[in-house]
């Protein structure tokens, strides 16, 4: 029997959001800590409070909404730290994560400071914190660079000072598994008072091998795995929460560790923060990936047949991949639909079941069959409010070979109706001149990605873009059995989202 518990910290709401393109507001960080709380994770990290209000209010808000520990980063300065604990004052289990570089590298060009200084301000900066909060982790950032007989010196400074975990990080991807393993061992034999903290791993994916560092570092001795969902972060990402989970999970006697994580509900949590990112899981993912438990060799699919173990080292099932028997059809009442959003674990209230009911009507007006996934895409889109600042009424395409293709669109704004029609190099490039047209202000469009939600003709298209405004990036999501107006509905979306993060309260008024 597993005795011990690995703690998961999840920080797709701090790091994850650091990827390139990633731009969450309030109302979508709180939902996503909703769900990871449902997950199981142990401690959310919601942000970096001092980087910008929007980090503040996040934070502050996470807190209001979940029962879990939550952690705010700040660099080992006094006003990020009390800015943090200003953030975190009210949550129910508050956790101060402080940070300071300590490979040579890092010191020298970036921090321009001397190791006895460094060393000081880290045991300095974590005594404030725990003269503030209870739960204190302290973080050397760049560890794996940073010089062993050091990095004990500032751990053990750190632990005097009053740090509850010490997270050691991989900060550029750069160890290997066996390194790493060692890194953990030699902090645990040459660290007094070591037994005080927990000692934690956040290893970056450069090389690719942050879940096996993780893991490795588990092997050792720690005890909290740092990790995001689907992997997101910076440059090549984070080590994925699920990965990390399910491989404790498939292989416990060689681990011997257990976790907290309801790995039933990991399919939904990475399809929903896949939804609100905008960054989509590629198929082959491991784990969440659309190809995970499909064969198609005829060798495969002849041993599956006998005995699914032969290719499938975990169920479909166990991450939460179900079949179910029921089919939804435009002839579906409300109580079959409710059953089903209940049975693939959302958590709505009537009113909400009542919104998402008139969608799904709508849907298998035009839609013959309704699966699990149709209804996952349709209030995935849902989960978290956008501010419809400019609302779709109509729109129209004239295209053709041999013509030079028109988009129309016509919005509601204020209760005002705009309308405007432009040209572009197909119909959707023109109807995105035409709502820009309609909103007075030009977006670039990024990147623009479809695909079929599920198989057959009659498939809904999910559409993912990406625009940029005033400096930032915004993603949106559309969908619809039309391609065309799943582009349009993607593309308002991210515009929506832009002028409400922006508090254009008044925005460029439409032309004409």
């Amino acid at each position: 029997m597993m005795k011990e518990k690995i703690y998961i910290f999840d920080t797709t709401l701090r790091d994850g959001e650091q990827m390139p393109g990633v731009n969450l507001n309030l109302q979508e960080k709180i939902e996503i800590a909703r769900q990871l709380e449902e997950l199981g994770v142990d401690c959310i990290e919601g942000g970096f409070p001092a980087a910008s209000p929007g980090d503040y209010e996040a934070v502050k808000g996470i807190c209001d909404h979940v029962q879990c520990s939550v952690a705010a980063l700040c660099r080992a300065v006094k006003g990020d730290i009390h800015r943090g604990w200003d953030a975190l004052k009210d949550a129910k289990k508050p956790r101060i994560h402080t940070f300071i570089a300590t490979s040579p590298v890092h010191m020298e060009y970036k921090l321009r400071m001397q190791p006895d200084d460094v060393l000081r301000r880290a045991a300095d900066s974590v005594a404030l914190a725990r003269s503030l909060c209870a739960d204190v982790e302290f973080s050397p950032e760049d560890a794996t660079r940073s010089d062993p007989v050091f990095l004990y010196e500032v751990l053990q400074a750190v632990i005097e000072a009053g740090a509850t975990t010490l997270n050691i990080p991989d900060t550029v991807g750069y160890t290997t598994p066996e390194e790493f393993a060692a890194l953990i061992k030699g902090i645990r034999e040459n660290v007094k008072g070591i037994e005080k903290a927990v000692i934690s791993v956040h290893c970056h994916n450069d090389l690719g091998l942050a879940v096996a560092n993780s893991l490795a570092g588990v092997m050792s001795g720690a005890r909290q795995v740092e990790c995001t969902i689907n992997g997101l972060g910076e440059r090549a990402g984070n080590a994925a929460l699920e990965e990390i989970v399910m491989g404790l999970a498939t292989r416990p006697n060689y681990y011997k560790i257990g976790h907290n994580i309801k790995t039933e509900r990991i399919t939904r949590v990475s399809r929903m923060v896949a939804s609100i990112t905008g960054v989509d899981v590629q198929i082959n993912k491991a784990i969440v990936g659309a190809n995970a438990f499909k064969h198609e060799a005829g060798i495969h699919q002849h041993g599956v047949l006998a005995n699914a173990s032969t290719y499938e080292i975990m169920t479909p099932e166990s991450v939460g991949i179900t079949a179910s028997g029921i089919v939804l059809g435009k002839h579906s009442g409300r109580h079959a639909f409710a059953q089903r959003l209940k049975d693939l674990g959302y958590s709505f209230s009537a009113e909400e079941i009542d919104e998402a009911f008139v969608k799904f009507k709508n849907l298998a007006d035009r839609k013959k069959d309704v699966t699990d996934r149709d209804i996952e895409a349709l209030v995935g889109t849902e989960l978290v409010e956008v501010p419809e600042i400019y609302e779709l009424v109509s729109f129209q395409i004239q295209s053709g070979n041999t013509i030079m293709p028109i988009g129309s669109v016509t919005l509601r704004y204020k209760g005002e109706i705009v309308s405007e029609a432009a040209v572009g190099d197909g119909p959707i490039d023109a109807c995105y001149h035409a709502i820009d047209r309609c909103i007075g202000a030009d977006m670039v469009l990024e990147s623009y990605v479809i695909r079929a939600v599920t198989e057959g003709k009659d498939a809904l298209g999910e559409v993912s873009t990406r625009v940029s405004f005033n400096g930032n990036t915004y993603a949106g999501k559309g969908i619809s059995t039309d391609i065309i107006e799943s582009s349009v509905r993607s593309y308002l979306n991210a515009v929506n989202r832009a002028l409400a993060d922006h508090e254009l309260q008044n925005p460029v008024k439409p032309a004409g």
